[in-house]
């Protein structure tokens, strides 16, 4: 028996790019200088250490959909995740460099580029372009655990007045926040931490980029959602292959937690009904995505997050006079 959604439900799992509620003081490089950001978890609590941070959506996917958003020349610090990170570009360029002091290498993105960046590994991020930037990101796993802070950050961050407890907290002793009795404060990242992060040269950087001026769209299989349907095209990222969807693998195919594939479609083009036995979570990039169910429709616009439920029988189309580019995690 296939399951039914009201639009009220569907609704309730859309997040538009216009509502979302960022947080400034997410991370404890909040208060250093050239690092004000906007952090945004949309579905899933991510890697927040501010208990203040909105979460949009907290339905567990296996994986986490958040953003970024930074003026030209704010810098996000040197950290590493446990898990997989991935980054969207939305728009403006990006420099991501690596190491614990941002020495090791340097790769830039641009709008519709896809990056994924290794675990343990210290990283960190600058807007270099000319406007304000945003980049969709997902975290892999549920819980996607705590950020590893390269020790000038962490240094930093205490000349503030942050302070970042060991079970991931920030205190901000700047409003008059004190470190709770009996609670311990994270301890300094040492150098055998230092040591045990990944070294990776400039061209093992290379092969974690996907270029959207590179991307060659391909018709899917007939067994994919999309069929063999004119103007609708499926480009693997991120992912083993699948032989069932005649899909092969993505560029970056080492195991994420998840898949990450891009769809473009023209105008005019449809997909189907059909469903899928997980949820699907679609980032739209530009244009305007019509979804409808039995039960409701709904439009899609730039930088809109929407994720379907297991095995709801959906249609998608593109019904704009421009074309569409989704990115669909599942």
């Amino acid at each position: 028996m296939n399951p039914s959604c009201t639009q009220s439900e569907m609704e309730a799992r859309l997040v538009r790019y216009a509502e979302l509620r960022p947080c400034t003081t997410a991370f404890i490089d909040t208060r250093t200088p050239g690092n004000q950001k906007e952090n945004f978890t949309i579905i899933g609590p991510g890697v927040a250490e501010n208990p203040e941070q909105h979460v949009h959506i907290d339905i567990p996917h296996g994986f986490n959909i958040g953003g970024v958003r930074q003026e030209p020349h704010c810098v996000n610090s040197q950290h590493s995740h446990e898990t997989a990170e991935v980054f969207i570009v939305q728009n403006s360029r990006w420099a991501f460099r690596w190491g614990v002091d941002a020495e090791e290498g340097e790769v830039t993105a641009g709008p519709g580029d896809v990056i994924s960046i290794p675990t343990r590994m210290f990283r960190g991020f600058e807007n270099i372009g000319g406007e304000r930037g945003y980049m969709c990101s997902v975290l892999g796993g549920d819980d996607p655990g705590r950020v590893t802070w390269a020790p000038a950050v962490l240094e930093t961050a205490r000349e503030h007045g942050l302070v970042l407890l060991a079970n991931g907290q920030l205190i901000d002793t700047g409003k008059g926040e004190t470190v709770p009795a009996g609670a311990e404060v994270m301890p300094p990242t040492t150098q055998e931490d230092i040591d045990s992060m990944r070294k990776l040269s400039h061209e093992d950087m290379l092969g974690c980029v996907f270029s959207a001026d590179d991307c060659e769209p391909r018709t899917a299989g007939a067994a994919s959602a999309l069929g063999r349907l004119e103007g609708a095209a499926e480009t693997p990222v991120i992912g083993a292959a699948n032989p069932a969807e005649d899909i092969p693998a993505g560029r970056m195919a080492w195991p994420h937690g998840f898949h990450l594939r891009r769809v473009d479609m023209q105008p005019g083009a449809a997909v189907p009904l059909h469903q899928r036995e997980e949820e699907e979570v679609i980032y739209l990039y530009e244009g305007a995505l019509d979804v409808e169910w039995d039960g409701g429709r709904l439009q899609l616009h730039r930088g809109d997050v929407l994720t379907v439920p297991i095995g709801l029988p959906r249609r998608y189309g593109n019904t704009a006079d421009e074309a569409v580019t989704a990115y669909i995690v599942r």
